[in-house]
Parts: C-alpha cells; structure tokens; sequence
C-alpha cells in the first residue's frame, strides 16, 4: 500500500511547501521546462551504427519494457544517424527511409507512445549528418516542424559537416539556437540534446538553448586506453580537436573541470553507456555507470537489450545508483583528491581518485575510484573527502554510510538471469525497483532500502573512510546524517 501524505503537522506543511517550491525553482531554470532530472534512454548507434531498422527498434522498445527499464525511466528511444533517405523530397522535405522503416516513422512513433516510451529523433547542424545523409542546417524550421508531425519527442543535434560555422561561442551558439527556436515554434515537447562535443565550450552558453550537451569526443567501450582519434587527455578539457574513440577515465577526467555548469533542465553529456558491449570488465563498468550517473550526465544506453549478461543488466537497473542520477538536487559530484600511483596499467594509466556530491534532503554521495593496476585499500579522511577544509560543516559531521553496490542493492545474478530469459518477471524480481509507481523522491523520503543502498556502517565526524577497491574499480556511498533516517520516519 502506498504511503499517504501528511500535511497536517507545521513541520510537514513546512516540508511539503519547500519540495514545491524547489520544484518551481528547478522549471524555471530548464530552458522549455522539460528533463528535470537528467534524460534516460536507449539510442541505436554505438551498438548498431547506421545497420538499424523497424525491427530492431521495436524489439529493443519491447525489451525496455518487458525487462523492467520504462518504469525506471529508460524512456527515449532515439532513431540515430541514417534514418532517412540519402536526399530530401522535391520540396526540400526529408523523407523516411521506407527500406528500413516500411510501416512508416509515424506507426512505429504510436506504437512507442503506446508501450510509454518517447520517440527521438537525430540530425546534424551541418550539410549532412556524419554517415552522409541530408543535415538540417537551413532546414531548421522545415525539419522540425516534420519530426513534430511524425510524433517525435526528442532531438540528438549533431556537429558534422557544419559549413565552418563554429570556432567561436558565438558561431555555434547561432547554429545551435536556430533549431532550438525551431523546435518551440512547433508546439510540441521536444527535449533537445546537442551533440557538438564540446566544441566552443557549449557548458557556457547551452544551458539558454538546450537540454544538454556533449562535452567531449565520441566515447570507445575501453576503461583507458589511449587512441590517436582522441588526441586531447584527460586534463585538456577543451579540445580542439575533439575526435571518437575516448575512454571512460579520459572523458571522466574532462568532466571534472566543467561540473558546476548543471542545472536542472541542462546537463553536462559524458556520451552513451556502453555498458554491455563487452570493451570493459564487470568493474570497470560499475565505474563508467556510477560516475555517468553521479555527474548527472544523461544516461542513453548504447547496447543490444536481447544480448546483455546478467550482471551488466544488474549494473544498468541499480536503484541506489539510479536514485542518485535522478536526485531532486541535480547537483554533479566534485573530484576532490587526485593522486598518481605506482602501479600502471597497461596502458601505462594509474591513480586514485575522490569524488563527493551534495543530494536533496542533506544526503551526501562519495566515490572511492582506484584506477591502479592492483586492488588496493584506499583511505582519506572526512577532511580529505569534503574538500580539505578543516572547517567544513560536512566533515564534522557523523555520518551514516550505505554501500551503492551492495549485496542487499544488486540484483542477484540468478535472479537477473531469470528476468532475461523470460522465466520470472521483472517485477517479482529481488532488487527491481518501480519508479512509475513510486518516484525516487518518495521513496528516498521513505527510506527505501533499495535505493539507500546496503547499510555499510557510520563514520564520525572528522573520522576515516575506508574501503579495499579493486583494479579499475569503485566503492560509492551514499551518506546520511546520523540519526536523520529515523527523524524522517516520524515525520
């Protein structure tokens, strides 16, 4: 049975206006009033590229729901690069590639909205897209007003064959704003996500246009390996020369600069998950997925649902991780200490890292990454963790610690081997949470174990955390102050 809501105390009244007023807040600052929390989803590319077609839309929209990801908010699913003909009609119109789609973009868009999902669309703010195909740069206002009547809900803009026109914020600004005023004029909802790679350092000016944007090059299914393709390392956060194929600690790494720039309607875009395309260990996308979730970047799998292993299902449907992606707060975790260690990996990559965050409610999450080549004990004080200032409120504080990836937060891999091969469904399954039926505000309110995390102790104030984190691993915590669990349940 649900929870009712009591008002009739002055602490709830108290309580309950500050959520809405939070709420008003945090609509006034997204440009349209639209992705509140950060966007989830699925997109065709990074497991597809341009080989996709209406069956492997609608099989994969299937499985979002049949396995549990709708309800909880994997919603978009996003037709990438390729999905019109080679040239536009003879009024300039774009036209749907009928070999691929035969029962027409506007059917498959109804039969999404029918199983509860979105329908995304893609272009380039260029002549072309980068597979070839008709870009919408001076067919802003043409374009959108044909996704809106095909029944779209969301735009992936791209940056290639862009005329020249970037070089300066203000170039790619102009470019960027054409469609966005584009899309309001349709009267439709369009959440609006730019895919410029941080080109003219869209964190300074993109929040007024758009949903979010992307702040590197194309990212590659590895934990740290190098490429030639991405020539900008992880502390050359604006980049010229963007390029693809950049791991996940080098895109982490550019992101540590840029964090503050969130809002709630506008988020820094770390590129898809790759998480369950085989380029990474068990670890090494707990990492990728923690922190994608933590920066508060989208979270837009880039997978083949049918052909996931149950433990990267079990990563991709985490509560406690996906409760701090969805916080109320938005607010992107900060990395607090760095330290290079002896021991390299392959790639000749080795250090350890401290991020910390600020949740709704005074919660705190803290992310303990050895990017070492060796498991190791990694321990700081709560000093070291909130900053190194002596002095800060936080770090006198005791605190209460609830592991993210614990055994009582996971789905246990039997049982995410069942929901995957048809025999239990998903929502009989051990770690399956709801978020259709009970928001992740309400259930953080309520103290939902599932998305607390598995209690892990306390420290004290001033006291050491500590943790053994494996190779290419993370330990996260969620921190609640000592004794607020119980005071929120007599509330």
């Amino acid at each position: 049975m649900g929870a009712k809501l009591k008002v009739s105390s002055p602490i709830s009244q108290w309580l309950l206006a500050a959520a809405l007023l939070e709420t008003v807040a945090a609509a006034s600052l997204s440009y349209n009033g639209l992705a509140q929390t950060p966007q989830m989803g699925w997109d065709t590319y990074n497991a597809y590229g341009l080989a996709y077609n209406e069956s492997t839309i609608l099989n994969n929209a299937e499985r979002l729901v049949s396995l549990g990801f709708r309800d909880l908010g994997y919603r978009v699913v996003i037709f990438d690069d390729a999905m019109t003909e080679l040239n536009r009609s003879s009024n300039g119109t774009l036209v749907a590639n009928a070999a691929k789609f035969p029962s027409g973009l506007q059917n498959i868009a109804s039969q999404l909205h029918d199983y509860g999902l979105d329908f995304g669309v893609y272009s380039s703010a260029g002549r072309f897209t980068c597979g070839g195909y008709p870009g919408s740069l001076g067919y802003e206002s043409q374009d959108a007003a044909w996704w809106a009547s095909m029944g779209a809900d969301y735009l992936k803009y791209d940056n290639c064959y862009n005329e020249g026109l970037s070089g300066t914020p203000k170039l790619s600004q102009d470019r960027y704003a054409a469609m966005s005023n584009a899309l309001n004029s349709t009267g439709r909802d369009f959440v609006y996500s730019l895919c410029n790679w941080g080109d003219d350092k869209p964190w300074e000016w993109a929040s007024t246009i758009a949903n979010s944007a992307r702040i590197s090059g194309d990212i590659m299914d590895s934990f740290s390996m190098p490429t030639t393709s991405c020539p900008c390392g992880p502390d050359d956060y604006y980049c010229q020369i963007p390029g693809y194929g950049c791991s996940v600690m080098n895109i982490l790494g550019k992101a540590s600069f840029i964090r503050s720039k969130n809002q709630a309607g506008y988020y820094n875009d770390l590129d898809m998950l790759e998480v369950g395309n085989g380029g990474m260990t068990y670890d090494e996308y707990k990492v990728h997925f923690s922190m994608w979730a933590a920066i508060k970047s989208p979270l837009i799998m880039g997978n083949k649902l049918d052909q996931l292993s149950p433990e990267d299902y079990a990563i991709l449907m985490n509560p406690a991780v996906l409760a701090i992606s969805q916080d109320p707060s938005v607010s992107a975790v900060a990395r607090t200490v760095r330290q290079q260690v002896d021991d390299k990996d392959e790639w000749g990559f080795g250090e350890v890292q401290v991020w910390q965050g600020s949740l709704i409610g005074g919660d705190q999450v803290v992310a303990f990454i050895n990017a070492g080549n060796n498991t190791r004990t990694m321990s700081y004080s709560l000093v070291e963790v909130f900053g190194g200032i002596r002095t800060n409120e936080n770090a006198q504080k005791s605190w209460d610690l609830f592991d993210v990836w614990g055994n009582q937060t996971v789905m246990p891999r039997d049982v995410a081997a069942r929901v995957l091969n048809g025999t239990l469904a998903v929502a009989n399954a051990t770690g399956y949470y709801n978020a259709s039926e009970t928001s992740w505000a309400l259930g953080l309110n309520q103290t939902n174990p599932l998305l607390m995390g598995t209690p892990a102790g306390s420290v004290q104030g001033g006291g050491l955390l500590s943790a053994e984190v494996p190779r290419h691993g993370i330990m996260m915590w969620r921190l609640r102050e000592a004794g607020a669990s119980q005071k929120r349940d007599e509330l």
